[in-house]
């Protein structure tokens, strides 16, 4: 049975989100299916998701932390599909949310060269720092 999302209410400050908030508590198949409808070519930011995901299902923003977990899982399964023989187009473009300094990059267990050729080839820059 796929895990369900949840919507709590937070008992204490935490991260970017105040106490008494909803926080959205997502799942690795409503992530991946965030990635997977970036288009080719554009680029979002994990900040950007999680308040999408967050207006979606009613709640303040979203956890973090399950995010970035859940992130890595995704970038993890379509890393491990890609080196089976799946097409590069039908894998989740996990290149198009995670950039070289994303703390989710560091983490990844294939390293970034991968990453940095999907980058390349989609002309996605850094995002300009604010």
């Amino acid at each position: 049975m796929e895990k369900q999302p949840e919507v709590k209410r937070i008992d204490g400050d935490f991260a970017d989100m105040k106490k008494g908030d909803k926080m959205l508590i997502a799942t690795p198949a409503i992530v991946d299916d965030y990635v997977r409808h970036i288009p080719k070519g554009k680029q979002s930011t994990i900040a950007q998701m999680r308040k999408d995901l967050a207006a979606e299902y009613h709640a303040v923003n979203c956890c973090p932390t399950s995010t970035g977990i859940f992130l890595r899982i995704v970038a993890e399964a379509a890393y491990e599909e890609y080196q089976q023989g799946k097409p590069i187009s039908k894998i989740t473009p996990f290149w198009r949310i995670i950039n070289e300094q994303s703390p989710a990059a560091k983490k990844l267990t294939f390293g970034i060269d991968f990453l940095l050729e999907q980058r390349r080839k989609e002309k996605l820059e850094l995002p300009a720092v604010k």
